[in-house]
Parts: structure tokens; C-alpha cells; sequence
């Protein structure tokens, strides 16, 4: 299909935006003139021109926030189309000279006393920025000279090119062989590897598995050097800012206390024994004699059928999230109406899906629409992100309204948990139920199991290189392998192939990312089961945190909404859900 095929109801209203290129076009030629904010130096410690900086810098943030989400919407809306593309390009000189031209502020505002700052944050005047005041004060060990942190800035793209190296050999220098599928010799994709890992043919599972094991062997060496490169980056970059650790940097530029992530680690690994568990109901149910890796998404439940049209799926989202309360079901409605989705799959258009922020409008919702019951859940999860997206905007100054990343997959999780549980309680075919629990219990082990175990293999690759140790391919590969062990069990095969899964996972490029997926989830199923046992006062201690922006740290606005990640009860609290959904699927099986 092509996109001018589409209905527009079927497509977003970007001209929320911009009602045109050219309009756009007339706002970049502005943007162009980037403030001059060096002329504020040497004068922060006026409250006046402090205030007068950040109110500059809000205003041209803003400006060129809506240039970027135009371009990257139109872009993704057809990368065919020569304009876009180059609008899309035009925006990263943009941002760069931005960067370098306020290099300034940080070691600037680092040097100004604490009486001074503490006064300032305390100044309704400044009551948009006390939140970014009072992290300069607890940062100021952290912060490097003007000069260091132009370096840094022009060093961008250098930091940025291990990340690059990974995806250009990913996604075009991957030496994926030819696979038989549907009667025909068709290249195997990454798109395909998923469809052959969830088919139930285990002999072509195993075929496809080898295959595309193969092809990152075969450039091992290359991937090794490169991941290693990015750790060894993540290094100096944490001995510049005066860190002790990577880790230690990464939690702090998120204001994230270091018990939360020794939270997750402990309960994941105390509580392995579930997983096992479920590991060897897989090979039980699939009655295979050896189990491998690529046998893990293989489906258990067959039967089912849930095919909607997205004008049903919608409104089934919108039905099953009434726990929620009528004020967020009208939002719901809202977004629908006011066209903040676009829907079709088209020529030309970025696969997937996700929700993206655009400051005084409205959130963005892209998806490629097609009838099955994942995608019912992925408009529930992309609506979760706008939504909060949505209350954080309408809540928060600017300074504010952008949420941490940390916290940035908790609303969507915990629409995505809501809605299962309330298709589990208005099913009447069993073997939907089955499919729901047998989900429900793969999102977990996904979400929450397995990005704890990449969490653990960044943290002990970065610990090596800290201690002046070599990394290496084959290194990286046996401390992948005893992980693996360790979280698995002994129902499925330690092949090869698992021993370099590493080198396939490009989230470990944003190192110390993918721990934040299992505190989502885990806070979310926190929210979930508190808003269904406590009803409208639960939902609106939720509304409180969806509203909260980063006025304050993530685990503090968390909080808002009953869940404290620096105690180990809401990990336990994961832990168990997942323990009593396998227990109820045991039933549902016959195990």
C-alpha cells in the first residue's frame, strides 16, 4: 500500500506541527541563528541573567524540538522521500553546534557556591529549574572544565562510532546465508529469524538458528573488537567525569541510588529456580529431546484466534483498560480521534512501532497495524508511553516535562499488564487463557529475566577492562556461557552459539540500559496489581507519578505511585507474579 492510499483517519496529524514544509523550513532558518548563550559566561552568578539563560534556552529547546520531531516523523513516514531525508540531516549540525555553544554552564554553574545555588532553587522565580540546580550541586565533583567539555561535545560522533560500526555490520555487512521457507529460497533477515523462532517446526527453528549463529562467528573477531571498543570508551568517559565505575556514572546521570539496580540483581537471582522451571515445562510441552535457545520462543499454545480490525483493537484497548477510570479511557478516545496514530504499514515506511514527545502539542503513535493479538497489546503499550508523555507535558514546565529513561517504560508495561489481566478474566476459551498466561510468562522472562542477565554480563565486561584487565572475544564468550548456565539451568543445550549471543544484542551499545526494562516491568506489575486490589485511589497516586515529569528523581516520583525500588519487596513482588502465573499455566496445561 501506498501512503497516499491511506484514509486520513488512518494517519497521524502531523500538521499539528507544521502545517507544511515550507513553515518548517521558515522555523529552521531561525534555528540556524543559534543563541550566542557564551554570552551569559562569567555571569551566572547573576540570578538575572541566570533566569534570563534559562528562559533562552527553553525557548530555542523548544524551537528546535519541533524541527526535529517534524523531520524524524516525516522521515519515518517514507524514507523514499529525498526532502525529508535531508530535513532529517539537517537537524544533527543543528544540535551539535547547540551542545558546544552552552558547553559553558555546566563547569560554570559547577564553580558557583552552594549557599548560592541552594538560594537560587529555592527562588519561585526558578521554581522550573530547581530540580536541574539541585543535580549541579550533587554533580559538582563530576564536572569538568569548559575545555574538557567541548572536547567531549566535538567527540560526539567519535563516542558514537563503535554504536555505528555495530549497526552498519547488523544491518547491511551481516553475511546471512539463503534459508528454504514457505517452498522457496528466500535470504535469511532478521525479520525472518523471528518469524522461523516463534513457527513450530523445531527442525527449521534449528536450521535458521545455525545459520544465523553463523554469520556473527564468522565476523566475531570484528564485533569482539568493537563491543570492546565501546567499553573501553564507557571507561574514559567515567574516569573524565571522576566516576569510580561505569556503572556508577550511569546511575548517576539517571539519579538512580545504586540499591535499586543491587535490588534487581538479587531478586532475579534468587528466585532462578522458577525460571528453570519454566525452562523444562517448555521442553515438556514441546516434547523435545534437546532444547535449544531457538526452541525458547517456539509457541506452546496453538488454536488461537483473536484477529481485530484496528478500529476494534482500539476500542477493545480502550475497554480493557477501565481500571484505569473514565478520565484516562477519554484520553484513550482522544488520541484516537484527534489523529496522534498513524496505523497502516505503507511503502517506504520504518517498520515497528513506537510513541514519540513533541512539546506543546501532542504525543506521536507509529505503528504498522496488522490483525493479531500482539499488536492489540502494542497499541495498549505505545498509548502507555503517550499518555504519560501526555500528563508529564500538561503538568510540567518544559525544564521538566521530559521523564528520565528510567522510568520510561513503566506507564506502557503497566497498560500492556492491565489489559492481559482483564482478557484473562473475560475469556471463555481455554486455550486462550493458555496462550495469555504462556505470553504473560514470556514477557517476563524477556523483559525482566533476560536484560538482567545482559546487565549482568555489561557489568562483569566493564569491571575487567576497569581493572586494567584485557577483554577479550573469548573472555566475553565464557562469561556469556556461565551466565547463561546460571540463569537457564540444565533443561536446555549451553550450545556454542548462546556463548557469543553478545554479539548480536545492539541495547549493549547503551551501556547499562537494559537493567532499566527489568525495573520497568518490575514497577509495573507493582502499579498494575496495587491499581486493581485499591481502585481510584491507586489510579490516582498513578495519575501523581504519569504527572511528575523530572520535577524529582525517578525512584522518588515512583513512589507517588506506591512502589519504593530501594526496598526489595516490589522485586519479590515480580518475582512471585511470575512464580504464580507459572503455577496457574502448570494447571491450565496438565503438568
Amino acid at each position: 500500500m501506498k501512503r497516499q492510499d491511506v484514509k486520513t483517519e488512518r494517519k497521524w496529524k502531523i500538521e499539528d506541527i507544521y502545517a507544511s514544509d515550507e513553515l518548517w523550513e521558515e522555523d529552521y532558518k531561525k534555528a540556524l541563528n543559534v543563541p550566542r548563550f557564551s554570552k551569559y559566561s562569567g555571569k551566572l552568578g547573576d540570578k538575572k541573567q541566570l533566569l534570563k539563560f534559562f528562559r533562552e534556552d527553553d525557548d530555542y529547546s523548544v524551537l528546535i524540538e519541533h524541527l526535529a520531531i517534524y523531520a524524524h516523523l516525516c522521515h519515518d513516514e517514507d524514507i523514499s522521500v529525498p526532502l525529508h531525508a535531508e530535513q532529517y540531516s539537517k537537524m544533527f549540525p543543528l544540535f551539535s553546534q547547540y551542545s558546544t555553544e552552552r558547553a559553558f554552564f555546566e563547569p560554570e554553574m559547577a564553580k558557583l557556591s552552594d549557599e548560592y545555588l541552594n538560594s537560587v532553587a529555592a527562588d519561585p522565580d526558578f521554581s522550573d529549574y530547581d530540580y536541574i540546580i539541585q543535580r549541579v550541586i550533587k554533580g559538582k565533583k563530576h564536572t569538568v572544565s569548559e575545555a574538557e567539555e567541548k572536547i567531549i561535545g566535538m567527540s560526539y560522533e567519535v563516542f558514537n562510532t563503535f554504536s555505528d560500526t555495530f549497526a552498519m555490520i547488523d544491518n547491511l555487512d551481516l553475511p546471512l546465508p539463503e534459508i528454504e521457507f514457505n517452498g522457496e529460497k528466500v535470504k535469511l533477515t532478521h525479520g525472518l529469524y523471528g518469524i522461523i523462532l516463534h513457527s513450530p517446526d523445531a527442525a527449521k527453528r534449528k536450521e535458521a538458528y545455525d545459520k544465523y549463529y553463523a554469520a556473527y562467528g564468522s565476523l566475531l573477531n570484528t564485533l569482539a573488537s568493537t563491543y570492546i571498543g565501546n567499553v573501553k570508551s564507557d571507561v574514559l568517559l567515567s574516569k573524565v567525569y571522576k566516576f569510580d565505575s561505569c556503572l556508577e556514572r550511569a546511575l548517576f546521570d539517571e539519579d538512580v541510588d545504586k540499591v535499586v539496580y543491587e535490588n534487581l540483581l538479587k531478586a532475579v537471582d534468587d528466585n532462578l529456580s522458577s525460571m528453570h522451571r519454566y525452562i523444562a515445562d517448555r521442553k515438556k510441552i514441546l516434547g523435545c529431546e534437546k532444547q535449544y535457545f531457538c526452541d525458547i520462543y517456539a509457541p506452546l499454545v496453538d488454536g488461537v484466534d483473536f484477529k481485530l480490525s484496528y478500529d476494534e483493537a482500539y476500542a477493545y484497548v480502550i475497554k480493557g483498560l477501565a481500571a484505569l477510570g473514565k478520565d484516562y479511557q477519554a484520553l484513550l478516545k482522544k488520541a484516537y480521534d484527534e489523529r496522534w496514530l498513524d496505523v497502516e504499514e505503507t511503502e517506504g515506511k520504518r517498520n515497528g512501532a513506537y510513541s514519540a514527545s513533541c512539546y506543546g502539542v501532542h504525543p506521536y503513535v507509529l505503528l504498522n497495524y496488522q490483525p493479531s493479538i500482539s499488536e492489540v497489546f502494542t497499541i495498549a503499550h505505545e498509548m502507555g508511553h503517550s499518555i504519560h508523555t501526555y500528563f508529564s507535558q500538561k503538568y510540567q514546565p518544559f525544564a521538566k516535562s521530559q521523564y528520565k529513561i528510567f522510568v520510561a517504560e513503566v506507564a506502557s508495561t503497566v497498560n500492556e499488564v492491565l489489559l492481559l489481566k482483564y482478557m484473562l478474566k473475560e475469556a471463555k476459551d481455554i486455550n486462550l487463557k493458555k496462550y495469555l498466561l504462556n505470553y504473560y510468562l514470556d514477557t517476563i522472562r524477556a523483559t525482566l529475566h533476560r536484560q538482567t542477565m545482559f546487565a549482568e554480563f555489561e557489568a562483569a565486561t566493564h569491571a575487567v577492562v576497569e581493572k586494567g584487565e584485557p577483554l577479550t572475544k573469548d573472555s566475553m564468550c565464557s562469561i556469556y556461557s556461565e551466565i547463561g548456565k546460571k540463569y537457564y539451568g540444565d533443561q536446555i543445550e549451553h550450545d556454542n552459539n548462546i556463548s557469543f549471543e553478545w554479539a548480536r544484542i545492539p541495547h549493549l551499545y547503551s551501556s547499562f540500559y537494559v537493567y532499566k526494562y527489568a525495573t520497568g516491568i518490575t514497577a509495573a506489575i507493582n502499579i498494575a496489581k496495587r491499581i486493581l486490589e485499591n481502585g481510584e485511589s491507586a489510579v490516582k497516586d498513578y495519575v501523581k507519578f504519569l504527572s511528575g515529569g523530572s520535577s524529582t528523581d525517578p525512584v522518588s516520583l515512583l513512589k507517588y505511585a506506591g512502589v519504593d525500588l530501594t526496598k526489595p519487596e516490589p522485586f519479590e513482588i515480580a518475582m512471585r507474579e511470575f512464580e504464580d502465573t507459572l503455577t496457574e499455566f502448570e494447571k491450565l496445561m496438565g503438568i
